[in-house]
């Protein structure tokens, strides 16, 4: 048992009902709803909790979990076995600063000292660290979250700088769009890329199990292909898992917004998926040289109906040209 985790899921519980929480920046349909002695950040829209970004340092890595469908399920897992360093909805990967050792933020769970038979805790010899944020506002049926974050090596080692923003847009009856733009910044140093071209996490979401294909989800791509063995390192725009929970059907959809390149996107049907960096810069090290970085955007659209009743292709061309209803 991961008694850590048990304890942390418990705290998240206790702060998530304290009436403490402050509603700042509330105003029309989205709210944000920030408690910085607790880490973390919950994005609520229409009146209901839609996700909560976490950052208190004794997390590995900041991520966000949970994140609700249009009904109120919970749609991804922060934790699980046999792959407990999956976080949910999150970026990681594997650098070296010159002149030092290897990082992995992806496996920065397992840099943690033992609490017990395959279970870790903090201090974290890699981990990502919220350093701050750099906006937090709301308006009508939009949000805008910037953040900086910190990728560590043994305690207070800075290794490379990510700038992220995040805008979130309220679509009606639930459903919303996630927008995420990041930044990896080689601010201290020359900063090699050495990850293979499956464990990194550009980023990576994690399905509940419930909504996964070993539970009867289906996977798609923009062009129709579908399940693990037609999608898996096969390039696409958009990839959709939606499934049947409770008599209800809902999905969440992953954009790569466009760049002029091809993107290979990983598929599992146990749940997890996200796409690659172009061939030239997955799978095989390469170097981010001193003020110089790299990016990444896309979008998460969380909806209502599968792939065609949830007008996914549609709503992917609408977020290329900046249009969200």
């Amino acid at each position: 048992m991961r008694l850590f985790f048990k304890f942390q899921k418990l705290i998240c519980f206790l702060f998530c009902i304290s009436p403490l929480l402050n509603p700042l920046f509330a105003q029309g349909p989205i709210e944000l709803h920030q408690d910085d002695t607790a880490g973390v950040l919950h994005v609520i829209i229409e009146g209901h909790e839609a996700f909560i970004y976490r950052y208190t340092r004794w997390l590995d890595i900041p991520h966000i979990w949970p994140l609700y469908s249009p009904s109120g399920k919970n749609m991804l897992v922060q934790q699980t076995e046999p792959y407990p360093h999956h976080r949910s909805f999150y970026v990681a990967d594997t650098i070296k600063l010159t002149g030092e050792r290897e990082v992995s933020t992806y496996y920065a769970l397992r840099s943690g000292q033992s609490i017990g038979m395959n279970s870790y805790g903090p201090p974290y010899r890699d981990h990502i660290c919220h350093d701050k944020f750099t906006s937090l506002e709301a308006e009508s049926n939009r949000a805008v979250i910037g953040i900086i974050l910190i990728w560590e090596m043994d305690g207070d080692k800075r290794v490379l700088e990510e700038q992220r923003q995040i805008s979130i847009h309220s679509l009606g009856k639930g459903e919303y769009l996630i927008d995420m733009r990041f930044e990896l910044i080689a601010a201290y140093g020359d900063v090699e890329f050495v990850s293979d071209d499956v464990h990194y996490a550009w980023p990576f979401v994690r399905m509940h199990p419930r909504f996964s294909g070993e539970s009867g989800g289906t996977i798609t791509a923009d062009n129709n292909a579908m399940g693990e063995k037609a999608t898996n390192m096969k390039t696409a725009l958009w990839i959709d898992y939606s499934n049947t929970v409770e008599g209800v059907t809902e999905g969440l959809a992953v954009f790569q917004f466009p760049d002029g390149k091809e993107h290979r996107w990983l598929t599992r049907e146990y749940g997890i998926f996200g796409p690659r960096r172009p061939d030239e810069k997955s799978g095989k090290p390469f170097m981010l040289e001193k003020g110089k970085s790299i990016t990444q955007r896309v979008g998460i659209l969380v909806h209502k109906g599968d792939v065609k009743t949830g007008r996914v292709g549609k709503r992917y061309k609408q977020y290329t040209q900046g249009k969200w209803k």
